[in-house]
């Protein structure tokens, strides 16, 4: 068993109900396809505050030629500007790929207490695929965790644009 699953478990709050965490990422998917229409890997992201959107993103790094215009960066930047504050208390983050370390990193101090991604990155994810910032216990913020969510739908949709990529 993967240490991300491990973890997981461990961290899932057991209050969360599936069909939220399913109705959230099905945002962040729309988000993640937007990221197509200028060539940018597809991730998509969704900051929510009880049951308002307070920020999403899609990758721009091409759009932009930045290399901190993660989906993930875009909806944590657009959070703290709805909310009026760095600390991102109370909110959950949807990604539909598990965050690379900047990402984490933002999410721990951001503060953010609870992240929802879908599909595992086992190339550069920081919550337990290749590191797990998430859950290091040297850090002051640890997020609960629950991965998978859509996993199957947010990694078809990654393979499918890489595919693409190399048949070019």
């Amino acid at each position: 068993m993967k240490q991300c699953c491990r973890v997981e478990v461990a961290r899932q709050p057991p209050e969360v109900p599936l069909l939220t965490d399913e109705r959230w990422m099905r945002l962040a998917l729309e988000h993640a396809r937007r990221a197509l229409e200028h060539d940018d890997v597809p991730v998509g992201a969704v900051l929510v505050h009880g049951e308002a959107v307070i920020g999403a993103g899609h990758n721009e790094r091409e759009l932009r030629q930045d290399p901190t215009a993660h989906a993930e960066m875009i909806a944590i930047r657009a959070g703290a500007a709805a909310l009026g504050s760095w600390r991102l208390l109370d909110t959950v983050l949807y990604i539909t790929l598990e965050p690379c370390a900047q990402c984490a990193g933002a999410i721990v101090l951001g503060r953010i207490p609870r992240v929802v991604f879908g599909a595992l990155d086992p190339k550069a994810g920081a919550a337990g695929s290749v590191l797990d910032v998430l859950a290091d216990p040297r850090l002051n913020h640890r997020p609960a965790v629950t991965s998978g969510v859509l996993g199957e739908e947010c990694g078809d949709l990654l393979r499918e644009f890489f595919r693409g990529r190399r048949t070019r």
